[in-house]
């Protein structure tokens, strides 16, 4: 049977996906625009935010990966009709990340101050990293609960279940976010950047509880860990083991964006806090389509329908470019009242409404490198992807910003590398894809 790939059935993928997707982006950006808008050092505050969100994304990314291997494996085990052989992996894998997560934790929490002096964080802003880090922290499992059990859903090509997930943890943070930051008077007391993390804490909490209720209620898949491990535990691992590579390398690229632009100063890291948020909510947008191409190209590769393959490759660059011209227009449109959202500090607008052109520039190249990139996950061929990461950081990323460091161009160095370093990732792995499938599509 020929794998549906019609726009509606990608959007009935995708749609759910994007909007589950953009659930840890929502997190940071309502804690940066509420703690923006405080009485109590709204900039340092701000600031601190981004400076930990940097942090904790590294975190997330690198063992969040697990939900890519897992939705790999489900999805070429659904196409090949072999789902029974794998059901327990799921919670083998659950069980590993989690586990990591919490030694994390340990290894992290004591060391959290001279963590981010290595941002270049120091003085009010040092203390409210750690202040906030601290409780943030504590979700980090939670998080990757969650994630884990999102790969399964996409595996099993159900997008659904993760999206109500994803809607009822950001309106709950929403919600938290202004009650816990700014308080209710005679109830309960304003604790400004605090309340901020407490608040994502509580709705990481509450979304891995829903998220393993549905796993439980609308699937075959069990929670319970039995052992012997799977016949795919091996595949998994290195799987994830590249994707930590990889991880390890798009982190220094955030890392050094970060601390760059915390060396320019307050305004700048609370610019750039505010540009790297909109950035990352612009790349988790276009992660429903690279989602509904991980979920079909593993289902497509399984079932060895190749030809089907290179036509879902071609439709997604159409729909991926489509929908990055239309966020990049919506950015133009509403480019000063975006930033108002966030702050209202005159110099920190200045320094945003500088680069924000940028980012906004960037959005159809990053959707086809994300597509991809997620096709690349679909397929398990994450030893490709590891070596395109590597090569755009240290060769390309890293250079090009020290050489416009040194030119004095701030923000405009950070976010020019960025845009460069997206091309050197999405470029080679069209070709690659085109190499290894479109001959194989003619052999069929």
């Amino acid at each position: 049977m020929i794998t549906n790939i019609s726009l509606k059935h990608i959007n009935k993928l995708a749609i759910p996906a994007l909007i589950s997707g953009i659930s840890e982006p929502i997190l940071s950006l309502t804690d940066a625009a509420i703690v923006g808008n405080m009485d109590n050092n709204p900039t340092e505050s701000l600031a601190a935010v981004g400076i930990v969100t940097t942090f904790l994304s590294m975190l997330i990314w690198v063992l969040g990966q697990t939900r890519s291997a897992i939705s790999s494996i489900v999805s070429q085990y659904v196409g090949a009709n072999k789902l029974d052989s794998i059901k327990n992996l799921p919670a083998q894998a659950i069980f590993i990340v989690t586990s990591l997560s919490i030694l994390i934790i340990i290894a992290t929490y004591p060391f959290a101050e001279f963590i981010f002096k290595l941002y270049n964080a120091s003085n009010l802003i040092l203390n409210y990293c750690v202040e906030y880090y601290k409780i943030r922290v504590f979700g980090f499992p939670f998080t990757l609960f969650t994630m884990a059990v999102f790969g399964a859903f996409r595996g099993l090509q159900n997008t659904y279940y993760p999206m109500l997930v994803a809607i009822t943890g950001a309106l709950l943070n929403i919600i938290l976010d202004v009650v816990l930051v700014f308080g209710i008077e005679g109830l309960i007391p304003a604790m400004n950047i605090k309340g901020a993390a407490y608040a994502s804490l509580i709705a990481q909490f509450i979304m891995a509880i829903l998220a393993g209720y549905y796993l439980l209620k609308k699937t075959p898949i069990p929670l319970q860990i039995k052992f012997p491990f799977n016949q795919e535990i091996n595949r998994f691992i290195v799987m994830i083991l590249n994707l930590f590579v990889r991880t390890i390398a798009l982190n220094v690229t955030l890392y050094f964006a970060s601390a760059f632009a915390t060396s320019y100063g307050a305004k700048y890291i609370a610019a750039y806090t505010i540009a790297i948020n909109l950035w990352f909510l612009g790349a988790f947008i276009v992660d429903g389509y690279a989602s509904a191409g991980n979920i079909l190209a593993g289902k497509l590769f399984g079932a060895k329908e190749f030809g089907t393959l290179i036509e879902l490759s071609n439709k997604l660059i159409k729909y991926g470019v489509m929908l990055g011209v239309i966020t990049a227009l919506i950015g133009f449109v509403f480019y000063y009242p975006i930033g108002t959202i966030f702050t209202n500090d005159a110099a920190v607008l200045d320094a945003f409404y500088d680069i924000f052109f940028i980012i906004l520039l960037m959005q159809p190249v990053c959707a086809v490198a994300f597509i991809f990139d997620g096709m690349f996950k679909g397929l398990g061929k994450m030893k490709y992807l590891r070596n395109i990461l590597l090569f755009s950081t240290f060769l390309v990323f890293v250079p090009i910003l020290f050489w416009l460091d040194y030119l004095d161009y701030k923000l405009y160095a950070i976010f020019i590398a960025l845009t460069i370093w997206i091309v050197a990732r999405g470029l080679p792995l069209i070709i690659k894809f085109r190499q290894l499938f479109i001959p194989l599509a003619k052999k069929t």
